[in-house]
C-alpha cells in the first residue's frame, strides 16, 4: 500500500494524490490527514486528484469524508484538479459530493481557501 503525501504551506496542507486508490490507500489518507491536521493546526486543506483518472463508489464517499472531518478539525477542505470524466461517473453514481468545496485547480483552490477564511476581502 502506497501512502499519500502530505505537504505543509503555512497553515495550508497540500494532499496531491499520484497514485491508484484503492480502498485501503484512502483509509489510510483519512487516517494520516486527521492527524496531521491536528498536529500541524492546519486552518485549510487542498486535496488535488488531477492524477486521479477514475473513481468508484467508496472513493467518492471518502472524499466527502474526508472533506467532513477536516471541517470538524477545524480546517477548510477543497478538492481540485478534478478531470471531467471523474465528475461525471461521481454523479452518475449519485455522488454529488454536497458540502464539499472545489476548484479547477491548485491556485483557484488557494484563492478559494483564502476566501473562506477571509483572508482576501
Amino acid at each position: 500500500m502506497e501512502r499519500v503525501p502530505i505537504l505543509k504551506l503555512g497553515d495550508l496542507l497540500i494532499v496531491s494524490i499520484q497514485v491508484d486508490l484503492d480502498d485501503q490507500t484512502v483509509l489510510a489518507l483519512k487516517e494520516d490527514l486527521a492527524e496531521v491536521v491536528v498536529a500541524r493546526g492546519a486552518r485549510g486543506v487542498i486535496i488535488d486528484i488531477s492524477a486521479v483518472e477514475i473513481v468508484d463508489s467508496f472513493t467518492g464517499r471518502m472524499l466527502a469524508t474526508i472533506a467532513e472531518m477536516c471541517r470538524m478539525l477545524d480546517a477548510h477542505a477543497v478538492v481540485v484538479g478534478m478531470r471531467p470524466a471523474v465528475a461525471i461517473t461521481l454523479v452518475e453514481l449519485g455522488l454529488s459530493l454536497g458540502g464539499v468545496r472545489t476548484a479547477l485547480n491548485l491556485e483557484k483552490g488557494v484563492a478559494l481557501l483564502d476566501h473562506v477564511r477571509g483572508a482576501v476581502p
